[in-house]
């Protein structure tokens, strides 16, 4: 039944995603890309909240996870710790709001894939996720209240990761990621002219091309320190260093007609730029440094609650190709708080008591600066984890939502409404079993 759902629900994804972008946001058109959430459903369900670990989850953004026990945990009890599959989709339909008006778009993307396998006091983890996306159509107006100016963009980052995780002692562990990105951007722009208020029959659009790749780190650590017979205290830190990756370009310049039917744009011929020349042929982007911590306090498998908070250097980010004189970049701040509540974690016969219950809030200043406005976001979000397959192995299925704002309508800017949808499936199995014989 497992496998049959997991191929289902890959199906469905990929083909739902083809030929889609990752986001719709008009801010993905700065830098890389708008940051995609490293993190699980069951993250993003409590409000973006990574610092819990348990031996039945992956956790994407905290590379000790990987090393974490089983502690009290039937059937796992005093053998091998399950190995963990996680798989995630997700779809926002997303509201653009404008001193000028107001329009509608939505996106659908495949969010992570990932396998963490117990070893020992070791534990590996590996997988593939998305790191930014781009998907944008802007058009601005010139003086005459004609159209101005059209861009268009897609693509974005993508990190393969391979972790390690090593359990020091008793609640204490740590990890480490190394991730592999690569992925490209393309954009486009086109300044209409006009003939007496009538747009020429031949206008010309500048292509932009980058293929991006690098490799960065991502150090972690968790501790959880039992404080009573019901209270347990749980902490965690992690770190990623500055990076570079290296970005390959180009840049063309197009002769096309724009049907006035269907706005369809047909290239007649294309003259390849010189990047080489102005020193562009070949760039390298800055990565900025990251360092996020929390805490927070429950009852193991009953209830937890915890905040988090995340600093990133984004004033270090570069990008020489896309430079913006009207776009500046400042540090990112993140705070999240969330929890989560079980009934009965193990109450085989009565399935709505195993259920898992999580909610919280998240607010963040994204480091984007445009025309002297911060670009802000929140979200509030609300999950729940089913029970799926043998109740032995504590598998689920995860639902998330998640409503929230970003940007502004100041300055001439646009503020978005989202709501996000999510799916996942957590899975677990046995690899390694102690066997006993009489």
């Amino acid at each position: 039944m497992i496998k049959k759902l997991v191929l289902v629900f890959i199906a469905v994804f990929a083909i739902h995603s083809y030929g889609q972008e990752g986001t719709a946001s008009p801010y993905s058109f700065y830098g890389i890309g708008s940051l995609k959430f490293k993190g699980t459903v069951e993250n993003r369900s409590m409000g973006g909240l990574s610092i819990y670990t348990d031996s039945i989850h992956v956790n994407l953004r905290n590379p000790a996870s990987y090393a974490g026990d089983n502690v009290g945990i039937s059937p796992f009890n005093g053998q091998s710790r399950p190995v963990k599959f996680a798989i995630a989709g997700s779809y926002s339909s997303i509201n653009l709001k404008s001193d000028s008006g107001n329009g509608n778009t939505s996106s659908s993307t495949f969010d992570y894939i990932a396998l963490s396998i117990p070893m020992g006091r070791f534990g590996f983890g590996f997988g593939l996720l998305p790191y930014t996306s781009v998907g944008y159509r802007q058009e601005s107006l010139n003086e005459e209240g004609n159209l101005g100016n059209r861009f268009q963009g897609e693509g974005g980052l993508n990190k393969v990761f391979l972790g390690l995780g090593y359990k020091i002692a008793d609640g204490l562990t740590v990890g480490v990621d190394a991730h592999y990105n690569f992925g490209n951007i393309q954009n486009s722009a086109i300044e209409f002219v006009y003939d007496n208020g009538t747009p020429i029959l031949n206008q010309s659009r500048e292509n932009n091309r980058s293929d991006l790749s690098g490799i960065n780190l991502n150090f972690g650590m968790s501790y959880k320190k039992v404080l009573n017979e019901k209270l347990e205290l749980v902490t965690a830190l992690t770190y990623t260093p500055e990076s570079n990756l290296t970005s390959k370009n180009e840049r063309s310049f197009s002769a096309i007609t724009i049907s006035q039917a269907s706005g369809e744009e047909f290239e007649r011929n294309r003259i390849e730029a010189d990047l080489e020349l102005s020193g562009l042929k070949e760039t390298d982007l800055t990565l900025p440094s990251k360092l996020s911590f929390g805490a927070g306090i429950g009852r193991p498998r009953k209830w937890f609650i915890g905040a988090e908070t995340s600093f990133q250097n984004t004033k270090e980010f570069s990008n020489v190709l896309y430079s913006n004189s009207s776009t500046v970049y400042e540090n990112a701040y993140s705070f999240s708080l969330g929890g989560f509540y079980i009934p009965n974690y193990n109450s085989f016969k009565g399935y709505w008591k195993r259920i898992v219950y999580r909610a919280g809030f998240r607010t963040e200043e994204t480091g984007l600066n445009i025309n002297n406005e911060s670009i802000k976001e929140f979200g509030i979000s609300f999950g729940v984890g089913l029970p799926v397959g043998e109740s032995r192995l504590l598998s689920n299925a995860n639902l998330g939502f998640e409503m929230g704002q970003r940007g502004t309508t100041k300055s001439k800017l646009i503020q978005e409404n989202f709501l996000s949808f999510q799916l996942s499936l957590s899975l677990n199995d046995r690899w390694f079993q102690k066997r006993k014989y009489d």
